[in-house]
């Protein structure tokens, strides 16, 4: 039987971040070959995850970031099972080091995400996602992603990582990057379903339509005005829930499309994404 000794333990336990006695078991296991052990505990987080794959994973960290050139930006949910997890240091530089990977990629999905390289070694971020389930004894995934691209891309993220933004603005300079900063936290504090109207699904509109029509009908008024009524609430759901047309919460005497008006006649938004953990 191969001899192993205490440092070369000591040394896949720092690599893995797994315990003395699962690192030993797998040099052993090994005859001694250092990247073979390391596969061997891989393969063990494999099957850690496909037993753990129908639990819950409805804690972690929400992280937004943007390029050096403000004209990218990413958001990813980073997810474990519970937050004592999620707020061990070790997972959220994890979490924090997949954002990186995805800001530097060509990702544009969870599952382009996934498949990216890692850490240049051949480690893909699924692959690091397995490891991190065997560290942790949790089940760890990414269950959000998108990307942001614009003239200025701001990204916000909300205190404690639960819910985080980026928002792509039309134009470049120091104006729209510190408007972009104040629409960044509206989206983040009043989770808007779109741009504008013009961004809304024709079928949530439609089931406004239909809510506003059945509480109309309950209030008793006369069915030959349950449309018109509808279609007034789907006003007022159209003004509350899409980003330019909210009121803005500096200042909600005007709307958020008024504010960037007074910083520049043409400065608009472009796109925004917004995620909550758990949402």
């Amino acid at each position: 039987m191969t001899k192993i000794t205490a440092a070369e333990v000591n040394k896949l336990r720092k690599q893995t971040g797994l315990g003395m006695m699962d690192c030993k078991k797998a040099l052993v296991e090994a005859e001694g070959d250092f990247d073979k052990a390391i596969e061997i505990l891989r393969k063990k987080g494999q099957k850690v995850a496909a037993k753990r794959g129908d639990r819950d994973a409805n804690q972690g960290l929400v992280i937004a970031k943007t390029n050096g050139d403000g004209n990218k930006g990413i958001i990813v949910v980073v997810n474990c099972e519970t937050d004592f997890v999620a707020k061990n240091n070790e997972f959220v530089d994890f979490a924090n080091s997949i954002a990186d990977v995805a800001l530097n990629s060509s990702a544009n999905n969870v599952d382009e995400l996934k498949s990216t390289s890692y850490d240049g070694n051949g480690t893909s971020v699924g692959e690091a996602l397995t490891d991190q389930i065997a560290k942790t004894g949790e089940k760890v995934d990414v269950s959000d992603f998108s990307v942001v691209e614009a003239a200025t891309v701001v990204a916000y993220n909300h205190p404690g990582n639960q819910v985080a933004s980026v928002v792509g603005l039309n134009q470049e300079g120091e104006g729209a990057g510190s408007a972009g900063k104040d629409v960044a936290m509206q989206a983040a504090a009043m989770a808007p379903v779109a741009v504008d109207e013009n961004g809304v699904a024709k079928e949530v509109i439609d089931k406004e339509m239909e809510i506003g029509r059945e509480q109309a009908r309950e209030e008793g008024k006369p069915e030959n005005i349950l449309d018109k009524i509808a279609q007034g609430k789907v006003k007022k759901f159209l003004k509350e829930n899409t980003l330019l047309n909210q009121a803005f919460i500096k200042d909600n005497k005007q709307s958020v499309a008024q504010y960037l008006k007074g910083v520049d006649n043409d400065l608009t938004v472009t796109d925004f994404k917004r995620y909550a953990l758990g949402q």
